[in-house]
């Protein structure tokens, strides 16, 4: 297996491995619009595509960027992205004390 540490970007433009991080759904939506990555979104796309791509966004990402640049920081940089939303979605759930104004 080949790893590497540097920051290639082959076909994936920067802005999209950049915002991708922060803003899956909505780099996807504009890349598609861009036709900016048309070795990955086509532009007529089937319904089981826009399927995965609204429910496991990341997933979706760290696939192309393994396709694109193997593993690499890019890639790790994901990874750690989506197990920071994933595991860190919903630990406790705190509720607010409701308080009542007597007058």
């Amino acid at each position: 297996m080949n790893y590497s540490l540097t920051f290639p970007v082959h076909s994936i433009p920067l802005w999209f491995l950049l915002l991708s991080l922060f803003l899956p759904r909505l780099c996807m939506v504009v890349a598609w619009l861009q036709h900016s990555m048309i070795h990955y979104i086509p532009p007529t796309v089937g319904i089981i595509p826009v399927i995965v791509a609204m429910l496991i966004p990341r997933i979706l990402i760290l696939f192309w960027i393994y396709a694109d640049q193997g593993i690499t920081i890019w890639f790790l940089l994901h990874l750690i992205a989506l197990l920071c939303a994933w595991g860190g979605g919903s630990h406790r759930v705190y509720r607010r004390r409701r308080v009542e104004v007597i007058e």
